[in-house]
Formats: structure tokens, C-alpha cells, sequence
């Protein structure tokens, strides 16, 4: 008895995989996008997730889990009528067949804070995603930080916007008229039609969360912290990462 216990395996729980496992909960990756790529055929999310609760991963300290944020609730600010509605938005756009289509949001922060936003950004069928400070959420405002973007990005990769009809989003008709981008406009309470925007400002309200004064937040640590969400794996992309698709199409641009 006492030679079968010792012959007995160890399992799959080794300090090797223990260690691999660790190092990417702690750069916000998931049990499920773990399981996927660096330990694909040997642990399952599953069986991340009874490591972790036994203690036999980061002490049993569930704060490496990735936390679910409050459902939003419907935005009271203004509103506009004018522009083109979804509804007239090219099938390619909607099925993401193409590159260069994006979503375009706003995350501020807590009422009585500050005035203090990200302009936040995804691109359709690549998932890249980036938010830019800005100082208020005027159209002033969102026009530069479009602006920015467009600029910083090769020619074609940025065609077409699909927004909802907050007021900072007025300036339409001039990012229409001077940079040749396209804008869309989702149905009123249709979040759903902006969906690749609204899950993606969920993972960057993990790192700041609705308190967070948005206009202290330092650059620098904005754009790590992007990196870290364009680094993990997604299951919607055959578990690859947004910046390695995104690079991709780039490279296929002329």
C-alpha cells in the first residue's frame, strides 16, 4: 500500500504550469483564454478555476479574476436627430468582413468628479481597441480625439464610425466632410448594435472603475493597460489577439 501511494502521480498541477498560469492572471488574462493557448491540451478552464479556489494558484486570491461590471445604465445625456441611421450602414460593416470599420464611445467619469473622459475606440473585425483622454464630453472634444486617431492610422484603416447619438458625437458632419469617414448612427436604447464598444469599455472599467477620476488617469499607464487587453486571446478570433490581427490587416493595407 504504502509503494502504491508513493508511485502515485503528481498530477497535472506542476510549479512549471503553476508558474505560466500565474504570470498571465496577473496581466488580466482569463482562466478561459489561459486554457486556450499556453496550456491548450493540458488544463482546462475548469480545472484553472478549482486550482485557484483550493488555493494551489495565488493563494487562493480571487482578485486575478477578471470582475464583471455593473450593468450600464441608459445615458441622460443630450441627444441629436440629424445624421445616417444604422439601417443604411454597408452588410460588409455589419459583418465584419472588412477592416477599417470602428465603434466610437465615451467613458466618463463618476458624476461630480470631474469632466474628464476617454474617447474610446474598437475596430470591428480585428477587436483592437484604444481610448484617448479628453478633457470634456463636448464635440470639441471627441472631433480631436478622432482626429488624433485617424491621423495616427494609415490611410484606409479608418473608413467608417458607428456611434450613438450622444451630443458629443454632433460633430459628425465635419469628420464627414474633412477626413472622408463614413458615420453611422445605432437606434436609440440599442447598445447591442455598438456591442464590440460596450464589452470592450467593460474590460478597461476593470482598471478604472466608475469613482476613477478619469481626467488624473496618467497616460502612460492608460496605454499599458490597453496593451494588456489587445494582448489576451479572444475566442470570438479563433484565440488570437486583437493586435496580431489588427497588425495583420495593416500590413495588407496599400
Amino acid at each position: 500500500m504504502h509503494r502504491r501511494l508513493l508511485s502515485k502521480s503528481r498530477g497535472k498541477c506542476t510549479p512549471q504550469i503553476v508558474k505560466q498560469i500565474e504570470e498571465k492572471s496577473e496581466s488580466t488574462w482569463s482562466p478561459e483564454e489561459i486554457s486556450h493557448t499556453i496550456t491548450a491540451g493540458k488544463v482546462s478552464f475548469k480545472t484553472i478555476y478549482l486550482w485557484l479556489y483550493k488555493e494551489k494558484l495565488s493563494k487562493g486570491d480571487l482578485k486575478v479574476l477578471r470582475q464583471k461590471g455593473e450593468r450600464r445604465k441608459p445615458s441622460k445625456q443630450g441627444t441629436f436627430v440629424h445624421g445616417t441611421s444604422i439601417s443604411q450602414r454597408p452588410s460588409e460593416v455589419k459583418s465584419r468582413e472588412t477592416f477599417g470599420h470602428w465603434e466610437l464611445d465615451t467613458g466618463v467619469s463618476s458624476r461630480g468628479k470631474s469632466k474628464g473622459c476617454f474617447a474610446t475606440f474598437v475596430e470591428r473585425k480585428t477587436r483592437l481597441y484604444t481610448a484617448i483622454k479628453i478633457i470634456d464630453r463636448t464635440a470639441a472634444s471627441m472631433e480631436r480625439a478622432i482626429k488624433k486617431l485617424h491621423s495616427a492610422l494609415p490611410r484606409g484603416a479608418f473608413k467608417t464610425a458607428t456611434t450613438d447619438r450622444g451630443k458629443e458625437f454632433a460633430c459628425y458632419d465635419t469628420v464627414e466632410k474633412h477626413l472622408g469617414i463614413s458615420v453611422f448612427f445605432a437606434e436609440p436604447y440599442s447598445s447591442w448594435q455598438r456591442g464590440s464598444n460596450e464589452n470592450s469599455n467593460g474590460l478597461l472599467r476593470e482598471f478604472y472603475p466608475k469613482k476613477t477620476n478619469l481626467a488624473l488617469v496618467d497616460s502612460q499607464e492608460l496605454a499599458r493597460n490597453l496593451r494588456l487587453i489587445n494582448e489576451r486571446p479572444r475566442k470570438c478570433l479563433g484565440w488570437k489577439t486583437p493586435i496580431q490581427l489588427f497588425l495583420h490587416e495593416l500590413s495588407h493595407l496599400t
